[in-house]
């Protein structure tokens, strides 16, 4: 993980959230660098997961330097992002 003004990708999770710890291993596994965000200790966080997510408090919502999001992808779905953003460390 880095500093949320220099990384490419930021993650919004719960610790208890399966999804999450899922992302995060395919983050890492894939020498991404990412911002995670707790929602649950982050109030402004919640209201971005919302917005982004119509309403719903789903996550992970993962949001990439380019403005595009996924939320609770697979991980076939997040890895070929990863792939197609060259993100891969």
């Amino acid at each position: 993980m880095s500093d949320q003004n220099n990384s490419q990708v930021v993650v919004y999770s719960t610790t208890w959230c399966p999804d999450c710890i899922m992302a995060k291993k395919v983050l890492d596994s894939m020498k991404v660098e990412y911002t995670d965000i707790n929602i649950e200790r982050d109030p402004d966080a919640v209201e971005t997961v919302l917005s982004i997510n119509n309403g719903s408090r789903s996550v992970p919502t993962i949001v990439f330097a380019d403005g595009s999001t996924l939320t609770e992808p697979s991980v076939v779905v997040l890895r070929n992002r990863i792939e197609e953003l060259n993100l891969a460390g």
